[in-house]
């Protein structure tokens, strides 16, 4: 989000060790503020070691997160209750525990702040369900969307689709659609807002209200250089361009749309699924309207798969906008259902 424009604040805990070391010595050079960064003698910083198939695609991983279920409690969270509160949005991912996920969103509920949960794993992405009235938008693969709707749903009553018939990438975006859209009706019905579950290399199907309002309050959003380039470039690519009304208010009408992935020259799939939601996120905070910031964060994907680093080292204003306004471009609505 740096890299893009956007000036976060990160909420955290690290140990205090090499890697967390590593971590804030990265962060500052970067320009981020560390005022959230809690660091704690004689624990561990966060780790994770993933597998990765033939193809690139995770295979299995092993993640050890305690520090963070452990030491970013409520009481660490509330110290940044004023700044939370005037943030433009919260971002939450699923490596908190569920106190701590509930605190968060009841600094946001207070606030009118949206607030963006991010599932991390198809197992941490249940943890969802104490907290799915006050989520505005999240960001699951196809498996975890279907893990998510599993946790909502009262045992018998509703029958989504077994997890093992998501695991094929080479599916067409209509059967995934077909086999995917009772999920993600039934997670608006819980309360969310907006969805955007990514495909990998078929894209996204962004899922909302026809009268979804991300940004509550426009006036928190700080327009930035790179933001004004991309507005400028992608000026008349929007959701008010497609066949449906999305700033009806009162309407209860859910719309689906389909955003395809760009064509990429894959080195390496990791960071991928992290710098699209970064993308989303610097693009909103920067003005632009959902369509649109759904599109940055594919163009940002694309430039982390075709990277060795996780996160590239810099990201161009005309390129991003160039391949977003080829993924709008090509977009399509996939329909519309009560």
């Amino acid at each position: 989000m740096a890299k893009l424009g956007t000036q976060p604040l990160m909420i955290s805990a690290i140990g205090d060790d090499m890697a967390g070391n590593f971590l804030l010595k990265y962060w500052k050079l970067a320009g981020l503020c560390t005022d959230g960064i809690l660091q704690v003698p004689d624990i561990t910083t966060p780790v994770v070691s993933n597998v990765f198939d033939g193809n690139g695609e995770l295979f299995a991983g092993v993640a050890s997160v305690q520090a963070v279920e452990t030491f970013l409690t409520p009481s660490w969270i509330y110290q940044f209750y004023r700044r939370i509160s005037t943030a433009p949005l919260l971002m939450l991912d699923a490596n908190l525990s569920p106190e701590s996920l509930q605190a968060a969103c009841k600094v946001a509920y207070e606030s009118g702040v949206p607030v963006l949960f991010e599932p991390v794993s198809v197992v941490k992405s249940s943890r969802i369900a104490p907290i799915a009235e006050h989520i505005t938008c999240t960001s699951p693969n196809e498996i975890e969307l279907i893990a998510m709707a599993n946790a909502l749903s009262t045992p018998g009553k509703y029958n989504f689709v077994k997890l093992e018939q998501c695991n094929n990438k080479a599916e067409s975006v209509d059967y995934l659609f077909e086999m995917l859209s009772p999920a993600m009706l039934f997670l608006l019905e819980k309360g969310i807002k907006l969805l955007l579950v990514t495909l990998g290399s078929n894209g996204v199907f962004i899922c909302c209200r026809e009268h979804v309002n991300f940004m509550k309050d426009q006036k928190r959003c700080k327009v930035t250089p790179f933001s004004t380039q991309l507005l400028e470039k992608l000026e008349g690519c929007s959701l008010s361009s497609m066949p449906v009304n999305l700033s009806r208010e009162g309407s209860s009408r859910t719309c689906v749309f389909h955003l395809p992935a760009t064509s990429a020259s894959v080195v390496s799939l990791t960071g991928a699924g992290d710098c699209l939601v970064g993308g989303f996120l610097s693009s909103l905070c920067g003005g632009l309207d959902i369509m649109q910031s759904v599109a940055v964060g594919i163009a940002v994907a694309k430039a982390s798969v075709e990277s060795e680093a996780n996160i590239p080292a810099n990201f161009s204003a005309a390129s991003i906008a160039g391949l977003s306004h080829e993924s709008l471009s090509a977009s399509l609505f996939c329909g519309i259902g009560y």
